[in-house]
């Protein structure tokens, strides 16, 4: 099945498919994400697009009316499939494609982030400290949102960095985290 885009502007354009080792967030789970960050509120003035593979994601919430997306994948390949699937829907001009390791792209952002997606991979032990590290900067909006999609297999915590978890939801392997 490809990849597409599934709401907002740009609802039903394809998307380039990711290279073999990325695992794309299913379509069934980021509309699942964007309908439960619509009903709690989230602001998508300025999203971070964490381990961001194809870009899918962060392309769904530019598509949804988002002013801008920065996008932080330390793969050059999955970088360029990024460059790829914003020019194929022409929201390049509201985007940054960052080509760093989520702990080197930390120090580098400025500003506050109204939402911050991230999906690292299933087998990364680092990333709960990142976003721990991420929050604590200072880089998540005090009012911000922030959505991991991680594997059933590994529960988040209730707390992290101070922000209350929302909800956890399941959905096959994979779950969703909000935490606010």
């Amino acid at each position: 099945m490809p990849l597409r885009v599934i709401g907002g502007s740009h609802r039903g354009r394809t998307l380039k498919g990711p290279p073999r080792g990325v695992r794309p967030t299913a379509d069934r789970v980021r509309e699942a994400l964007f309908e439960i960050l619509a009903a709690h509120g989230a602001s998508l003035d300025r999203v971070l697009d964490l381990y961001s593979g194809t870009g899918a994601l962060g392309i769904e919430a530019l598509s949804r009316g988002a002013g801008h997306c920065d996008f932080v994948e330390a793969d050059a390949k999955a970088c360029e499939l990024i460059r790829e699937n914003l020019a194929r829907t022409s929201l390049g001009g509201k985007a940054k494609v960052w080509h760093l390791s989520v702990s080197r792209a930390l120090p580098r952002l400025s500003g506050t982030y109204t939402l911050v997606v991230a999906d690292p991979p299933y087998e990364y032990d680092r990333a709960e400290q990142e976003l721990t590290e991420l929050i604590e900067g200072g880089l998540l909006d005090p009012n911000g949102m922030l959505a991991v999609e991680h594997s059933k297999r590994r529960p988040w915590p209730e707390r992290l960095a101070g922000r209350e978890r929302l909800l956890s939801r399941r959905y096959g392997d994979s779950s969703l985290t909000v935490y606010r």
